[in-house]
């Protein structure tokens, strides 16, 4: 399967299913284009308007090379492991832990209904955040590196027991041959010094919830009073992000159908400082004035070509900066089981509510029909859990034919499930946007490769 396309004038040849890249002439990318549906006589008689014949001779005879090494048109190899994902042993190893179901903000986009979750405030107890500890431990095998995300609500709104937690879990590394990786997704309101030194001695990683440019964080991230965050803990995050010497974090935001033109905020967060940024398109229904519509798409995908060629601009300034989306390995890239199923939620990654229920992600909390069981009897639904094995790319008809599918892994179940009412589709609008990241993503290692070898 190849995937073509021209960006930034560069003419880009992807080969799915070996992940080669090639970025070649337009002679070259003509005959790609013909090559699998056309002998070579045909491909002469068609291009001889446009190249002299021997050049057409001679490099048709380059990509029937490549052809041969594996690097164009190869076989799908994955797909005998569609077998072993239905029968795989999976252990569990990464808890979102709710560790509050309360908030600060008043978010309007927030799935979370502002830390509720469908449900009632609640703050998770020690004695929870233990038991999740040691659930976590018991179901991860004989896997080293475990990861717990404090996530809410808000989790400073329940500091002391995060820190709690942290101890505990430290207490357990030696005993159990365990390596704990902890994170924390924080608004930024309670963040201070105090927080800021035992984040930098104890979090992996750190997620700073802002939008963007002033105007847009306070529209849909004020306080519950209609007051905006923005004055208040945006130079909390500068200050965090340079005591983390700006790496081992993310400014994370959302954009809306009332930001289209994000790539001015992912701009902004670079103007601020930072180095390490993220922005994600918001998932709501159609009736919802912020939702995302389909016919928001090609403003979306301008904004993506925009934001990709500051982004070599400023790396070749030497001010770059990472942005999450653009951040793909086309040399390893993640493990097979990674590639095709993504994620992990409902197998390798569960969600931890306040009171110890297990649901397969933090989307689907507080949906009774993905109860997975609870911290003290473990998983009870292991029917669901069986059912989530089945996320991959070859379960989605619309993966079949994606080129994106090996980068997406089949994209998220959550959305699907909420969009669909199943968790092997797929959500079509983020299926679009995701194609156009890894496409600009790709170009822009060609655009840096090229600055290189200039």
């Amino acid at each position: 399967m190849i995937h073509q396309y021209k960006s930034n004038g560069y003419n880009i040849v992807l080969d799915v299913n070996s992940g080669s890249v090639h970025v070649v002439d337009d002679l070259t990318y003509d005959i790609i284009s013909e090559f699998e549906n056309k002998s070579k006589e045909e491909i002469i008689d068609i291009l001889k308007d446009k190249y002299s014949e021997s050049d057409v001779i001679e490099a048709y005879a380059e990509v029937v090379d490549l052809k041969d090494q594996e690097l164009l048109f190869t076989e799908d190899i994955y797909r005998q492991y569609l077998k072993d994902f239905k029968n795989r042993q999976t252990v569990v190893k990464a808890l979102c832990l709710h560790i509050a179901h309360d908030c600060n903000l008043a978010c309007k986009y927030c799935f979370a209904e502002e830390g509720e979750y469908h449900g009632r405030r609640a703050l998770m107890s020690l004695e929870v955040g233990k038991k999740a500890i040691d659930f976590l431990i018991k179901n991860s095998g004989n896997r080293r590196n475990l990861e717990v995300d404090f996530f809410g609500g808000e989790p400073l709104m329940n500091w002391e027991v995060v820190k709690e937690i942290v101890r505990y879990g430290r207490s357990k590394e030696e005993i159990y041959n365990k390596n704990f990786r902890f994170t924390l997704t924080t608004n930024g309101v309670l963040l201070d010094d105090e927080v800021m030194e035992f984040v930098n001695k104890e979090m992996s990683n750190v997620v700073l919830s802002l939008d963007g440019r002033k105007e847009v964080n306070d529209a849909m991230r004020p306080f519950r009073n209609g007051k905006g965050s923005y004055d208040l803990i945006v130079p909390k995050f500068q200050k965090l992000a340079d005591s983390r010497n700006q790496t081992d974090y993310y400014v994370r935001g959302t954009f809306t159908h009332d930001n289209l033109d994000f790539s001015k905020d992912v701009i902004h967060f670079a103007d601020l400082g930072f180095k390490q940024m993220s922005i994600e398109p918001v998932v709501g229904e159609d009736s919802e004035k912020y939702a995302i519509k389909k016919e928001d798409l090609p403003k979306i995908m301008e904004e993506y070509d925009n934001l990709a060629k500051e982004y070599i601009k400023r790396h070749k300034e030497g001010r770059g900066f990472n942005f999450f989306h653009f951040m793909i390995d086309l040399e390893q890239g993640p493990c097979v089981a990674k590639r095709l199923s993504g994620c992990g939620s409902g197998t390798e990654y569960l969600a931890v509510t306040p009171w110890g229920d297990l649901y397969p992600c933090h989307q689907f909390v507080g949906q009774e029909e993905f109860l997975l069981g609870n911290v003290n009897e473990g998983i009870t639904r292991q029917d669901i859990c069986d059912e989530f094995k089945m996320c991959n790319v070859y379960a989605k008809d619309k993966c079949q034919d994606c080129f994106a599918r090996y980068y997406c892994s089949g994209g998220c179940a959550a959305n699907s499930y909420k969009f669909h009412g199943s968790i092997t589709d797929a959500y079509d609008i983020g299926c679009e946007m995701q194609r156009k990241r890894i496409e600009c993503s790709i170009m822009i290692k060609a655009a840096l490769a090229d600055e290189e070898n200039q």
